[in-house]
């Protein structure tokens, strides 16, 4: 009687992780598994045989302006993104923003937000390419941009196509925030006699900042990652550390495949310190609305 009494028990309390092994074996098959392929190989050179030059190869100058132009235009992106995201995230929420046009903006960001690779790179092109839509247009007016030095196939036009994914993902990520901010808070302090201006830096700005640094890292590592926008746009000619794996895969100059593992791994260095980090200032985060609810 015993023996039969446990095992529905012992079967009860192995219930709950049967719902999280899709997940598990999701995670294994296509995280785990792929990340140690390629540190295995990033300790490997063109004959098979084990070595650590692959990690000191990462001292080329090239593969540095890699890194550095990637963390560049993240960061650039992450910063102007997250400016606008906020603005509009605040005037969604507590602005006389119509309920219509919240309801398209949130739409937008939904959609917006997972608009990238290929599909983005050509829109951007027959929009505001040499001769897109919008740039016909400003040119019968008068208007040429292209003449001012501006072009879709440099920095500034790779800077402008990430932030138009960027912004939108700021956006869905301070909503739940800003609403989670009591409307009895700001009545209070106005009460007290706070402007607008003071209730927003002393008393939202510390609940929200963890937010916001937060979504700031998502934000960077979203830029740092992408591959697809930027090489559709450029065809490789502005180093990025995802361009420069690609050519070290199959390239036919730069052709060495241990050193794009190398790279592949200094990549995942620095998203597991961006997630980790998000990971902190979200916590952090809900910590403080917690609390501030309560």
């Amino acid at each position: 009687m015993t023996e039969k009494r446990r095992v529905p028990m012992r079967m009860g309390q192995l219930a709950p992780y049967l719902g999280v092994a899709p997940f598990v074996v999701f995670a294994l098959v296509c995280m785990v598994y792929p990340t140690g392929l390629m540190l295995s190989e990033s300790f490997r050179d063109a004959q098979g045989n084990w070595t650590i030059q692959n990690y000191f190869d990462l001292q080329n100058p090239l593969i540095v302006e890699a890194y550095l132009m990637s963390i560049r235009i993240s960061v650039t992106t992450a910063l102007i993104g997250g400016i606008l995201g906020c603005l509009v995230a605040i005037a969604i929420v507590h602005g006389d923003t119509p309920r219509w046009l919240q309801g398209i903006i949130r739409t937008f960001s939904g959609v917006a937000a997972n608009y990238a690779g290929v599909p983005l790179a050509f829109a951007f092109i027959a929009t505001i390419g040499r001769l897109g839509i919008l740039t016909l247009l400003l040119k019968n007016i008068g208007i040429n941009i292209y003449a001012q030095g501006f072009t879709l196939y440099s920095y500034l036009g790779l800077v402008v196509v990430y932030v138009y994914f960027q912004f939108p993902l700021m956006i869905l990520v301070m909503i739940p925030a800003l609403e989670a901010m009591r409307r009895e808070w700001r009545e209070a302090s106005m009460v007290l006699g706070a402007t607008a201006l003071q209730y927003w830096w002393h008393i939202a700005r510390p609940i929200l900042q963890p937010t916001v640094l937060a979504a700031l890292l998502l934000l960077f590592g979203n830029a740092f990652g992408a591959f697809a926008t930027a090489y559709a746009l450029t065809g490789g000619t502005i180093t990025m550390v995802t361009n420069v794996i690609a050519q070290q895969i199959s390239g036919d100059v730069l052709h060495n495949e241990g050193v794009a593992y190398a790279m592949a791994m200094g990549m995942i260095v620095i998203m597991s310190l961006t997630i980790a980090g998000y990971a902190v200032l979200q916590r952090r985060s809900q910590l403080w609305l917690r609390k501030d609810a309560a």
